[in-house]
């Protein structure tokens, strides 16, 4: 600060020079009055020059203002009324106050004053720019050309609060254009796979086999070519194939038909071919889509094949999928499982085994099953159980009889837990409706035993993972793996009955699902000493659930393409149980080939349950709402809905289904 006095100081000041003047005037006056006289005479002249050359430069400096701002406004003129790009001044109700020639050339109008841009502009709001002031910018499309609108709120007078939208029209065709190539050009990844060509052959006679092979490669050539694809066949039965993202629009509006043309093979082959399809979409590079390819791929199998899925980053889209999965003969991946299953067991401190909420026969029976494992391992074994429902209550009760079964809750669960526990899931792969969903995360040994189609949501953190979708019940898995868990078998009477009591349930006493390797697991069930008996005894109802699902029942309507559809009342007990056997029920209704009944749980959560003899498929009507299971046999929960609203719902997403079968 005193070295900027100082500076000011030593800057030249005509001012001062005249004072100085003045001062030794004074004083030559005072020793010499002539002289004095003279210099008086000098100091005036001086003080008028000085007077007359300020004036002149106030003079000079006010026109030189004058003539610059005149030069601004000019400039300020030519800029907003010759402006190259389109600009427009608009009322807060859309009227048009002011525009430049470039501006009307781009909507290719005259005489625009007082209009609504609204009126002239199709999908231009003015209400979006006055509730996104933040963003300042939108973009509009008129006719084939693409606008981003950049604008300004300003304030017209100091007078009156009048304000006006300035909107300056960016063309951006050509990006918008170029940013539509890159995204039409980008690569896809489609992984291929006949999923039962083993079969296939064996059941064709020898001088056809070329054939059918010849024919699977043929229509897979004629599909790819029709999109311009590279196609690379790596295996007997795989195909991996690279097409532009143009063409996936069009395979998911036509939902893959080449799901269908292949399983219309006939040429010698006594089973149709049916493949699984993964794609992988939106990928970094090549390797993450390779990545999502194979992801899909996963999903497509283990939801039992003759499918495509689509894995768009986090997204998942599903098309095919309406035909049951084929029971594989052999049992070598079982017993490769069980070998697995007593090593991570033996490895183990303890075993935790915990199946699904609100768990059904085929959740407790394949529990027990895995329980009996780790005790004959002679490991520490506990299971998942936070309430007993009229689901399992009779087996439960049953179970309790026995002092040697370790239950605890999931609380107990995570207080107790070590580091070397092994958790065992069954019959769910969800993670969040296992009986404890944290415990999944705080454990690095997990195994997964499960026979549901798979979906969306996995436990991916599982190190052995048996999912099986052609299996009738986790139970029947359970019951192969237990026959290659030790040399010599030793399973209780009840367990055997529980396993059976599962699989009972899930094929509908051997009706639905069933295929050899059902029957080979029951018939060992039933050497080890399971009654056949005790299990009918396990299902009976009383009095009262017995009333409640002819009730369900005497109120179901038909809503069309042989459905039934019924809701449990608001005050009925036992919900689950009496929904799921009322949809049951409803299939030995003449006419009827799949059936739905909806329910309200205890907590307000909202229940479906559904059913088919195998012409619909339940489980992706009810995908549609959050839920899955089998084609045969599905479920649902719903939050936050009345029920009306979750009927509707529903209603919508069979209409949507058999509109996608029709496609």
């Amino acid at each position: 600060m005193k070295n900027r006095r100082f500076t000011k100081l030593l800057i030249p000041d005509t001012k001062i020079h005249l004072w100085m003047m003045t001062l030794f005037v004074g004083i030559i006056a005072y020793y010499n009055i002539i002289i004095g006289s003279m210099a008086i005479l000098m100091l005036i002249y001086f003080v008028y020059y000085n007077w007359k050359a300020q004036n002149n430069r106030e003079e000079m400096w006010t026109a030189y203002i004058e003539n610059l701002s005149s030069n601004i406004d000019s400039v300020t003129r030519y800029a907003v009324l010759d402006m190259p790009i389109p600009l427009s001044v608009i009322e807060f109700d859309g009227s048009i106050s002011w525009y430049n020639a470039t501006f009307s050339e781009m909507i290719d109008t005259k005489d625009l004053l007082e209009k609504n841009i609204e009126d002239l502009i199709t999908g231009f709001k003015v209400s979006n720019i006055l509730q996104n002031q933040e963003d300042m910018v939108v973009e509009v499309t008129i006719e084939d050309r693409h606008y981003k609108v950049l604008y300004n709120i300003v304030k017209t007078s100091t007078n009156d609060e009048k304000y006006m939208i300035m909107l300056y029209w960016i063309d951006i065709t050509n990006f918008q254009n170029l940013k539509v190539k890159y995204n039409e050009e980008k690569a896809v990844t489609i992984l291929v796979e006949v999923d039962n060509y083993d079969d296939v052959l064996k059941k064709t006679e020898e001088g056809h086999r070329p054939l059918v092979i010849a024919e699977i490669d043929r229509r897979i050539g004629l599909w790819g070519s029709r999109m311009n694809a590279a196609i690379q066949k790596y295996q007997k039965d795989k195909y991996m194939i690279f097409i532009e993202n143009q063409y996936l629009e069009m395979l998911e509006a036509k939902k893959f038909t080449i799901l269908d043309e292949i399983r219309e093979i006939q040429v010698g082959n006594q089973i149709p071919i049916t493949l699984s399809i993964g794609v992988g979409v939106n990928g970094k590079n090549p390797a993450q889509l390779e990545e999502y390819a194979r992801a899909a791929m996963d999903l497509a199998l283990g939801r039992g094949g003759d499918q495509a899925v689509v894995k768009k980053i986090k997204s998942l889209d599903f098309y095919g999928g309406k035909t049951k999965a084929v029971e594989k003969r052999t049992k070598v991946k079982a017993r490769v499982v069980a070998h697995a299953l007593r090593q991570l067991m033996d490895q183990s401190k303890e075993v935790v085994i915990m199946g699904h909420k609100f768990p059904d026969m085929d959740s407790l029976g394949a529990a027990l099953g895995v329980y009996r494992a780790a005790i004959n391992r002679e490991k520490e074994a506990y299971i998942v159980l936070d309430g007993v429902n009229e689901a399992i209550k009779n087996l439960y009760d049953s179970i309790k009889e026995y002092e040697s079964y370790q239950f605890i809750t999931s609380e107990e669960l995570l207080n107790g837990m070590s580091k070397d526990t092994l958790v065992v899931v069954v019959d769910t792969h969800r993670p969040n409706f296992t009986q404890c969903p944290k415990v999944l995360d705080l454990v690095d040994r997990i195994v997964l035993i499960d026979h549901h189609r798979r979906g969306a949501e996995f436990i991916d953190k599982a190190v052995l993972t048996y999912l099986e979708p052609y299996a009738s019940s986790t139970c029947e898995l359970v019951a192969e793996i237990l026959q290659y868990m030790d040399d010599k078998i030793n399973i209780e009477k009840i367990e055997a009955e529980a396993l059976l009591a599962g699989i009972t349930v899930d094929t509908k006493n051997f009706s639905f699902k069933t295929g050899v390797r059902t029957f080979e697991a029951a018939s060992w069930l039933r050497r080890a000493g399971a009654d056949t008996t005790n299990v009918r005894q396990l299902f009976q109802d009383d009095l009262d659930t017995f009333v409640a699902i002819a009730e369900v029942v005497k109120n179901a309507k038909s809503i069309g393409n042989n459905i039934a559809l019924s809701v449990c009342s608001k005050d009925m007990e036992n919900t689950s149980l009496v929904a799921a056997q009322a949809a049951d029920e409803l299939l030995n209704i003449r006419g009827i080939t799949a059936s739905f009944v909806l329910g309200i749980r205890n907590e307000g959560e909202i229940i479906i349950s559904g059913r088919s003899l195998g012409d619909i498929n339940v489980q992706v009507i009810l995908e549609k709402l959050g839920g899955g299971g089998h084609l045969t046999v599905a479920g649902a929960q719903i939050r936050d809905k009345k029920i009306e609203e979750v009927k509707v719902m529903l209603e919508k997403a069979i209409e949507e289904y058999f509109e996608e079968g029709e496609e």
